[in-house]
């Protein structure tokens, strides 16, 4: 069951956009996931990767808000406001059944679901899985099945993660913001810089929170690339859906020719190439990107 949620005071880096509407949280599996919901029509659902949360998706929501209803996602995936429970299972498969039982929960009934960075491989576990609740898929500069999960330059962290003490000595270095704009960090990510108060909400809550760097050691050490590549020769076999690729030409992580060969594959996939950006499309070009999704999800 869906609540509204009205927190008290909090710390400066658990903002999240006004753009993104109304804040709400549903329960789960996993326990309390929080959300937001804003404007009327065509549901979309958004899902950010690591280290990131649903202000990834503020400026796009702002520009479609008018025509469809927007809920972003504010996933369990290290800059999340609300630790799940210890026991919560945040391997690949979890997380994609979260995002599918989101959607089952919540009653949005067959939605076009949208992924960025690792929230795009959690997307094609869920869409795999319960094809039935995904009416399109939008992969927007994510793994594919011809990507290791996680790709460079961040294929070191699971192995990091399984001590969680070691992966936040190296996570309060984002406390530095000039850390994050580092290839190690953010910098082969996002090409334009950002706000601070957007940067902080990424960066801080693992060093800031034990919880939530618990969850974040959870997701990190988990990942492995098989559950992606086989969610994703499932969809190549089976789905019969559209799904759009929207990808950066600049792209340092995720090569477009990765896209390029899945969308070829798929039964009914396309692209869109972005440029002037590199994997943070909704950062980068929110009004490129905010008007691929218009036409991909209306035909116009």
């Amino acid at each position: 069951m869906a609540t509204t949620d009205h927190p008290a005071a909090a710390p400066a880096y658990h903002w999240r956009s006004p753009w993104l509407g109304e804040r709400r949280s549903v329960e789960l599996n996993v326990g309390r996931l929080e959300y937001f919901d804003r404007g009327a029509g065509p549901v979309l659902v958004f899902a950010h990767g690591w280290l990131a949360n649903a202000n990834l998706w503020r400026k796009v929501v702002d520009r479609l808000a008018d025509r469809f209803r927007c809920i972003a996602l504010d996933l369990p995936l290290g800059s999340h406001r609300v630790a799940v429970r210890a026991d919560a299972d945040l391997s690949p498969t979890g997380c994609g059944e979260l995002i599918a039982e989101a959607i089952a929960v919540l009653d949005l009934g067959a939605v076009t679901l949208i992924g960025n960075d690792s929230g795009g491989a959690y997307s094609q576990i869920a869409t795999a899985a319960h094809p039935q609740r995904i009416a399109r898929l939008v992969l927007n500069s994510c793994e594919t099945p011809y990507d290791t999960f996680p790709p460079p330059p961040f294929d070191g962290l699971p192995a990091l993660a399984r001590d969680p003490e070691a992966l936040g000595r190296v996570l309060a270095a984002l406390r530095d913001r000039e850390i994050r704009s580092t290839p190690a960090a953010y910098g082969h990510l996002i090409k334009h810089a950002i706000d601070d108060l957007v940067s902080d909400s990424y960066a801080l809550p693992c060093s800031s929170d034990p919880d939530i760097l618990r969850d974040t050691s959870k997701v990190m050490a988990a990942a492995a690339s098989d559950p992606v590549h086989d969610a994703g020769q499932r969809l190549i076999s089976t789905f019969d859906r559209p799904v759009l690729f929207v990808w950066g030409v600049e792209d340092q992580v995720f090569p477009l020719a990765h896209a390029q060969r899945y969308a070829g594959e798929l039964a009914k996939g396309q692209l869109t190439a972005i440029s002037d950006a590199f994997s943070f499309t909704p950062e980068d070009q929110p009004l490129r990107l905010a008007r691929a999704l218009a036409q991909f999800c209306t035909g116009s």
